[in-house]
């Protein structure tokens, strides 16, 4: 980083980007334009904060405390962010979760989901939230669908990606080219991104799937561009449950509108489906493709005004391995 970096105040930072976890964090610190100096904290906010800009906007980074995790703790980081910078007009929760590849819907290890309105649902599904009853689960309440000027935006980036490439090889190159030590952010073999039918049980004591059944994974078509990850859109479903196997998973996907990402922070901060093995050479790059399409997305916003919000309303949004994007409303 640069020896003299610029110093703000901390009403001059509009977009807050939330991290789970450190791997997440570095991958959107070091997308950065520009470093600036930290801050002192405000009183009452124990988190620390990498400031700087991001595709002509002030940001604040932050990320969960090593060894805190799960939504209670993601609350009350969102909380105190926007306490010590007033300013915020955009919070985005950066970091990996789990695609949900199926007919229709080819989603590939690196390749991001940004969530949006489907049917009933306004983009993100709290799956186990509610009521189990003798005749089964009842699933209640509901997420906010996004404000306008968020789906305006997605909409102007999907038009531009019918045309064009989007950003996240171009992106992850410059950093890596920036800061060659981070390496295990470059993108893994494709040979290893093997999709077992969801019927298969792996052999859960074994770290990979070496050993598996290689008879029984999916055929799928070579894509034009191999090494780009395509962005998908649709829902994602939220919880603290953690995945027994493919068949719950997919029956909770049919019963979200078809989800084809999954989340679970309280649980473990990434999917980790029992059904199959974590890929943790993945990781770095799925933080990497997450933290670029942000970069991306972030382009197509205007500069914030520099003044505090004038409504309680922000929005706040999402992106995750076959990473996320996606949003709710909050006060």
């Amino acid at each position: 980083m640069a020896s003299r970096q610029k110093r703000l105040r901390h009403d001059a930072y509009s977009v807050a980007l939330i991290c789970p976890l450190e791997v997440e964090m570095s991958a959107v610190r070091y997308m950065l334009d520009e470093e600036h100096q930290r801050l002192p904290q405000v009183e009452g906010d124990v988190n620390q904060y990498i400031l700087g800009e991001l595709s002509g906007h002030n940001v604040a980074i932050a990320s969960l405390p090593a060894g805190y995790q799960g939504e209670v703790s993601a609350a009350a980081l969102a909380r105190d962010i926007a306490r010590t910078y007033p300013s915020l007009k955009l919070r985005l929760l950066v970091g990996i979760g789990g695609g949900v590849p199926r007919e229709g819907v080819d989603i590939r290890l690196g390749d991001v989901v940004i969530s949006t309105p489907s049917g009933i649902h306004g983009g993100v599904v709290q799956y186990d939230l509610g009521m189990q009853t003798p005749s089964g689960f009842f699933r209640k309440g509901f997420l906010c669908p996004p404000p306008a000027e968020w789906l305006s935006v997605l909409t102007i980036m999907r038009s531009t990606h019918r045309a064009q490439p989007n950003m996240i090889v171009d992106f992850i190159a410059q950093m890596l080219e920036k800061f060659p030590r981070l390496a295990e952010y470059g993108r893994p073999s494709q040979a290893d991104d093997i999709l077992f039918h969801s019927d298969y049980e792996h052999r859960t004591h074994k770290r990979t799937c070496t050993d598996c059944d290689k008879t029984r994974a999916v055929i799928r078509p070579r894509r034009e561009a191999p090494h780009e990850p395509v962005v998908h859109y649709g829902t994602i479903a939220s919880g603290d449950r953690v995945m027994k196997d493919a068949a719950e998973r997919d029956k909770i996907s049919q019963e979200s509108d078809g989800a084809i990402c999954f989340e679970m922070e309280a649980a473990s901060l990434m999917n980790n489906f029992r059904y199959s093995h974590k890929n943790d050479a993945w990781q770095p790059y799925a933080a990497a493709a997450a933290a670029a399409l942000a970069k991306e997305l972030l382009s197509y916003f205007h500069p914030f005004p520099n003044n505090p919000p004038t409504s309680a309303a922000k929005l706040f949004c999402q992106m995750y391995l076959g990473g996320r994007l996606s949003y709710s409303s909050t006060v």
